[in-house]
């Protein structure tokens, strides 16, 4: 008799099911996750996605921006949330000048996903020769548009993008852009709802909100932020679901139906 893990009956989500609940109006719900017990957790609850997030820089090693992080950090860190996930898809953000050139992009994603365990890849910007490279080799990937993190000594601080039209715009054309280069997913954040809504109903692929509004197909929250335990002041855009929880997994199955339910972000989380 051959062996057969005890689990074999829990279907892992595939890029698949994630294109289908954006066709049917289903919400997706992602987390971020650094570790097995909080991975094993947050795909209990039955969250969709889990981003093993650069944001490791700041909540997990205690840095003020994303940019300390290496691939050997993002590597060992996807790792220890593959290990432990059954369902739940799990993507990895590409750090801060791991994908300036195409070529450096697949080594480093070849990493995440022979090493790190993951399904899919996230970067930030515009790099439609380097999506384009990835796809092409079979790796799945994410963009990221508004708000870019690992741009931080450019911008000067965190703050909202996309409110300018003509900025708006350059956001809109981006994202057409990333889509056709064979993007799977896009992630907006901190860009104003309106905005928002109109890149999702434009886009055949799901987009995830962070501070991006409710019309989004989905949102994600760093899971330090929602549980507030964060070092650094919680954003704007996320809420505390420990408040109103008696446990941490009931703090992550709050914010898993709030998602679900298009409860959150309300108005108050956006811009």
């Amino acid at each position: 008799m051959s062996y057969m893990p005890h689990h074999s009956a829990i279907k892992p989500i595939t890029v698949n099911d994630i294109a289908e609940m954006k066709l049917r109006g289903e919400k997706i719900s992602c987390l971020t996750a650094y570790d097995a017990s909080f991975s094993a957790l947050i795909d209990k609850v039955g969250v969709d996605l889990m981003l093993v997030g650069d944001s490791l820089g700041m909540v997990i090693q205690g840095h003020d921006t994303t940019l300390p992080v290496t691939i050997e950090d993002m590597v060992y860190h996807a790792r220890c949330v593959s290990q432990a996930r059954r369902r739940a898809f799990v993507i990895a953000d590409m750090p801060f000048m791991t994908y300036c050139t195409p070529e450096t992009a697949a080594k480093n994603a070849a990493q995440l996903m022979q090493i790190g365990g993951v399904q899919m890849v996230k970067l930030e910007g515009p790099h439609f020769e380097v999506v384009d490279l990835l796809v092409k080799q079979g790796v799945p990937v994410c963009g990221h548009l508004g708000l870019l993190p690992q741009l931080i000594n450019q911008l000067g601080r965190y703050k909202v993008q996309g409110k300018e039209s003509k900025e708006a715009e350059k956001i809109i054309a981006e994202a057409l852009q990333l889509q056709q280069a064979g993007v799977s997913l896009l992630i907006l954040e901190c860009v104003p709802a309106t905005l928002a809504k109109e890149i999702s109903a434009q886009l055949t692929i799901p987009v995830i909100g962070i501070g991006a509004g409710v019309d989004c197909d989905g949102q994600v929250l760093v899971l330090h932020d929602m549980l507030d335990i964060g070092i650094l002041k919680r954003p704007r855009f996320s809420k505390n679901f420990m408040d109103e929880a008696a446990s941490i997994e009931a703090a992550i199955a709050a914010y898993h139906h709030a998602v679900k339910t298009a409860e959150f972000p309300t108005i108050e989380h956006s811009f």
